[in-house]
């Protein structure tokens, strides 16, 4: 029985996750209008469970293939990685979960001096780059060719902003579905072979549902700051930022790689702000985002690296 609450940091970490990304997936929508922030945490919940559910266990063996985890190591690493989300959120500011958790992971490695598998850091590294500069590219295009297609279709403004309305909605539910998917590995995957019991079903419904949870109670604090503080989206806008989130998500929780929702989106509404010029773009608030991501990554390998340190005090490897 004890056994089933170890993993209780991972669930703190869920949702960490999901008060902190669930801007990412309705925030451009909730600020542009479109739709009221009750609906759109609830929609987020419903749709970050099923996409957890169906693809959530892609990215299990990245997380957990970066170094040998035993109990302890897991509870450390995943508690390390949601106070440091957490404090993320605090501030206001957009962070990466899967920056949180694989520098958390590196972090108990370090300290116990198990074998890094520095190919997969490598790769993993490298998809955290690519992830907003393919998400600028695919929003650039994808406004570009919506743009033109809608305009010569639809005359109507009336008629088209409630396309783009109804459109919006359905693919925030998109975005929350691939959100589950790609991130549900951050907060339980840890725990998946390394706690007698716990199968990779059960991490994805408790790790799904509290990411659900974090959506509900606690998300609106970073809505702000990634709807409206980088660039002023519009309804259309938003819905390009949104998509182009979604499609990245998706694409690299095939290639089994947990990446951040808050960088993709970040890459989305600049790839946003090129089309209108770059002067839309708030340049302060991109370098707050930044230096937030960099803070996180080594932040919380430091954080996980001193909490290791204080529990081998108390415990016989």
């Amino acid at each position: 029985m004890f056994r089933f609450l170890i993993p209780l940091p991972g669930l703190y970490m869920g949702w960490g996750l999901g008060s902190n990304d669930a801007a990412n997936v309705f925030g451009p929508q909730v600020n542009s209008e479109v739709i009221k922030y009750r609906r759109a945490v609830i929609l987020t919940a419903i749709f970050v469970i099923i996409g957890a559910l169906l693809e959530g266990r892609k990215c299990f063996e990245t997380v957990g293939g970066i170094t040998n985890l035993v109990i302890w190591t897991a509870v450390v690493s995943t508690l390390a990685a949601a106070l440091t989300v957490n404090l993320m959120s605090y501030l206001k500011i957009p962070v990466s979960t899967s920056q949180a958790i694989i520098g958390a992971i590196i972090g108990v490695g370090l300290l116990r001096h198990t074998k890094i598998e520095y190919t997969l850091v490598r790769k993993v590294f490298l998809c955290w780059i690519l992830t907003p500069l393919g998400a600028i590219v695919i929003a650039y295009l994808l406004y570009k060719f919506l743009a033109f297609v809608w305009q010569r279709r639809v005359k109507n403004l009336m008629v088209f902003n409630r396309i783009v309305g109804i459109f919006s909605i359905i693919i925030g539910c998109y975005a929350a579905y691939t959100l589950g998917a790609n991130n549900v590995a951050n907060t339980t995957g840890p725990f998946v072979g390394v706690v007698p019991g716990f199968s990779p079903l059960m991490a994805t419904l408790l790790g799904g549902g509290s990411i659900a949870l974090g959506a509900l109670t606690y998300s609106r604090n970073v809505m702000y700051t990634v709807g409206k503080k980088i660039t002023p989206l519009d309804p259309f806008s938003a819905l390009i930022v949104v998509l182009a989130l979604a499609i990245t998500l998706h694409i690299y929780a095939q290639l089994h790689v947990p990446v951040s929702s808050s960088q993709a989106v970040v890459g989305a509404v600049v790839g946003v702000g090129l089309v209108k010029g770059m002067r839309m773009v708030n340049k302060k608030t991109l370098g707050n985002i930044f230096t937030g991501w960099i803070f996180t990554l080594i932040g919380s390998g430091a954080v996980a690296y001193s909490l290791g340190w204080i529990v081998r005090l108390f415990i016989s490897e």
